[in-house]
């Protein structure tokens, strides 16, 4: 693993050393992992589209936009702020509507998006690269970023023969999401496929800025496995996950009732989220009928932590309430986007799981551990759950079945 980070920051490093001066670079042969990224600043029904891509061309590209291999290979965040910075967004100005029509640098796009490998590219730049980089709660960090003039694909593009017929059915957006993610197509694809207008009804097809299309995604698969998990047994005993990335610490509690799930956000002083010195925190609850409305407080990391959860439920067909606390440290000095929410929670599922015969015990080691590994006690937690109110004023379903 080791040997791995060492290559990645050589690679950025090489990369860096050859453009020390962005000033003179206006034309670049390069390699997209593949990826594209949709503003979400809209004026007047246009948004910006950008191609992401290193200076350079690079047989390895698909490392600067893979989440689920950076969590795998237990990347820190340097290191994954490193290999963002390598890329050039590649941007252009269009009109939301315009997968409708014919609009040359976005079929482009869509072809690259719908890529199954790296695709090669010949940039030309219309002004000077800006090396900004901003922190998102929703977005994984953005290096550079300088306006097209001019791009083309000089390399074959692959595109699965799933996909093809996903983007010429014409059906809902969703129902696509749903039949490929069944297909085993990771949410991190779909969500760029979502963004990049190539799903949806041949009529409604439009340009989705890319953090709402994260969002979207998460929201609409686990809808999906929400509606099964209905029909399963509950559980049979209080079971109790933990762990640790990045700096973000769960505790995941499964209780035996139906299905409805509820998420604590708790930033310590010094997390990225919180410069303050007192503890900062943010709350969502959805009960057995799902919810109507956004998830304000906690936002888009309310559905990243759903998902993995849901599919957890899926896979042992079962059915539980759920309790996830999230424990934002200081060692999550730098916001790196709601993937790491996600592969955290797919972590701390992934360790053996604690179980119990009786509530009360689940709670006393949830303390302990909270307190001896986060430094952290989640007995307020607890008196403010709304689960856990429920669960001690209310006669399960189960019990009335």
């Amino acid at each position: 693993m080791s040997d791995i980070r060492f290559e990645i920051i050589k690679k950025i490093a090489d990369i860096q050393f050859r453009y020390k001066s962005l000033d003179n670079v206006s034309e670049l042969e390069s390699t997209s992992p593949p990826s594209v990224f949709v503003g979400s600043q809209v004026k007047e029904g246009i948004v910006n589209v950008g191609i992401l891509s290193p200076l350079e061309k690079d047989n390895e590209a698909w490392i600067y936009d893979s989440p689920k291999y950076w969590a795998s290979t237990g990347l820190g965040i340097k290191e994954v702020i490193h290999l963002r910075k390598g890329l050039l967004n590649s941007r252009f100005k269009s009109k939301i509507t315009d997968p409708r029509k014919e609009n040359k640098f976005l079929k482009l796009s869509q072809e690259l998006a719908l890529s199954s490998k790296p695709v090669d590219v010949e940039i030309k730049l219309k002004n000077k690269i800006n090396p900004d980089m901003k922190k998102d709660k929703i977005l994984a960090p953005q290096g550079m970023f300088a306006q097209i003039e001019n791009v083309k694909i000089t390399s074959n593009t692959k595109i699965d023969p799933a996909i093809d017929k996903a983007i010429n059915d014409d059906i809902k957006a969703s129902e696509s999401i749903t039949e490929l993610y069944n297909k085993n197509y990771n949410e991190y694809f779909l969500s760029q496929i979502l963004s990049i207008g190539s799903l949806g009804l041949k009529k409604d097809k439009k340009l989705v800025p890319t953090r709402w299309a994260i969002t979207a995604t998460d929201d609409i698969i686990s809808k999906k496995l929400i509606e099964k998990i209905r029909n399963y047994k509950e559980i049979e005993n209080y079971e109790l996950f933990f762990g640790e990335y990045m700096g973000n610490a769960y505790l995941i509690l499964l209780f035996p009732r139906v299905f409805s799930f509820e998420l604590f956000e708790l930033y310590l002083p010094g997390s990225s989220w919180n410069p303050s010195n007192e503890t900062k925190a943010a709350t969502d609850y959805e009960g057995y009928e799902g919810r109507k409305n956004y998830a304000e407080n906690t936002g888009g990391g309310y559905y990243a932590t759903r998902l993995p959860i849901t599919e957890y439920l899926e896979k042992i067909k079962r059915q539980a309430s759920v309790l996830v606390i999230r424990i934002e440290l200081p060692s999550y000095w730098a916001a790196l986007g709601v993937w790491v929410v996600r592969e955290s929670v797919r972590k701390a599922l992934e360790t053996k799981k604690l179980s119990f015969n009786e509530m009360r015990e689940m709670f006393e080691n949830a303390k302990k551990i909270s307190m001896i590994k986060f430094g952290f006690d989640p007995e307020k937690v607890f008196k403010k759950s709304k689960i856990i109110e429920n669960i001690k004023t209310q006669t399960s379903l189960g019990k009335w079945v």
